[in-house]
């Protein structure tokens, strides 16, 4: 199926995000988790800028992407939570930036999909941004992602933890070999048309 993906703008604050009112999905979920690379598998080609060092994105990054025949949505890569550089300023920014970004979500059809390493179930920082997520007026999911790096027992035992902890299915993804990615992009396709409970 043919993907279109483009980066459409970094935002700092409410100034700069997109006004053209497309359905937007943000990706959130720790430094590290593999957000930038997990829209670069999404999309089969390299727009998101990606690196080994954790917290390198600072600023909310927009992608537009239609996939086939479907309607263009934005992908949108928040900053990662918990990672210590910066400390308590690096927190202070992603708080401000993800309050200014989701207050939008009264008019804005915005979705939320927390990305969890299926490595580490249970981490608290996570189970808080579950938390969070779910406190906002937007539709929401989890996703674990590094499935590749699991073994099929761990793969298995860590699926169950997560959906427990989670109390849904956590569907598993790979950016690596593309796992998974079929199921998300169903999810993705689906989340900004639901409405929040």
């Amino acid at each position: 199926m043919k993907i279109e993906a483009e980066f459409v703008t970094s935002a700092a604050g409410a100034g700069d995000f997109p006004r053209d009112r497309l359905p937007e999905v943000a990706l959130v979920g720790r430094s590290n988790v593999g957000k930038s690379s997990l829209i670069n598998a999404l999309v089969r080609k390299p727009v998101a800028r990606t690196s080994a060092a954790p917290g390198k994105t600072r600023l909310a990054n927009f992608y537009r992407v239609q996939r086939g025949i479907s309607p263009p949505l934005y992908l949108v890569d928040l900053p990662g939570y918990g990672y210590a550089r910066g400390g308590d300023m690096a927190a202070r920014e992603f708080n401000r930036l993800a309050e200014a970004y989701f207050a939008r979500a009264v008019e804005q059809p915005i979705a939320v999909v927390l990305l969890v390493d299926s490595r580490h179930p249970g981490l608290e920082s996570d189970v808080d941004a579950w938390a969070w997520a779910r406190s906002l007026p937007c539709p929401s999911a989890v996703i674990g992602t590094k499935v590749d790096k699991l073994t099929r027992t761990l793969r298995t035992r860590h699926a169950r933890e997560l959906e427990s902890l989670f109390q849904q299915p956590v569907p598993l993804v790979s950016a690596v070999n593309g796992e998974g990615l079929d199921a998300l992009w169903k999810k993705i396709a689906n989340l900004p048309r639901q409405t929040a409970e």
